[in-house]
């Protein structure tokens, strides 16, 4: 009978240990080391950050001719623009470094922004002489004149400031898990300690 119990108290202890064993690798798998979770974050933020906006524009446009100083003839138009506008920062060409002795992530480069202006150019109030009529060439000029302005005045907006926003938010996801595994992030070879790092050195 003691036999019996000793055996049956063996049977369970090697059958604990078997079992803590076992739930400790199945436990310890679930666990990705530093390094990975850090690759799984760049994974998740590696996406096209996108910013759109609608601007509308009018121009008055003006041509003028002159007969000897004596006569002019006009051409007037008004020129109507409505653009949908996207700046846009693929992360998917974001290149970085993990280097897990020194528990550093380094980005190394961001890709520029990508500006796409579609403008829908509309003519409208056409005023012209005789002299000095509207031609198809005419419309083409316009049109080209136009569209170089209201893209520079794009560049002077606010829709740039808005879309590098965008990029240092997604790119802060990288500080919360560095900070989060006590690692280091850097660009380049300056340390990043909060969000108004990566703003100062974005373009």
């Amino acid at each position: 009978m003691k036999k019996n119990i000793i055996f049956a108290l063996i049977c369970i202890v090697i059958g604990g240990l078997i079992t803590f064993f076992i739930m400790r690798k199945s436990t310890d798998s679930n666990v990705l080391p530093d390094s990975d979770l850090i690759h799984e974050q760049m994974k998740n933020v590696s996406k096209l950050v996108v910013n759109e906006a609608k601007i509308s524009q009018i121009y008055n446009y003006k041509d003028q001719k002159s007969f000897m100083n004596l006569i002019s003839f006009d051409k007037k138009a008004l020129v109507v623009v409505n653009a949908d506008i996207q700046i846009q920062y693929d992360l998917y060409k974001l290149e970085y470094v993990v280097d897990e002795t020194t528990k550093t992530v380094r980005i190394t480069s961001i890709p520029k922004e990508e500006i796409k202006i579609n403008p829908d150019i509309k003519i409208y109030d056409v005023e012209e002489s005789t002299f000095n009529a509207f031609k198809g060439k005419d419309y083409n000029a316009i049109q080209e004149k136009v569209k170089k302005q209201f893209e520079e005045q794009v560049l002077k907006s606010n829709i740039q400031a808005n879309a590098k926003n965008r990029l240092v938010s997604e790119l802060g996801k990288f500080l919360v898990v560095t900070n989060s595994l006590g690692w280091t992030l850097q660009y380049q070879e300056s340390t990043i300690n909060q969000l108004e790092d990566f703003a100062n050195f974005i373009p």
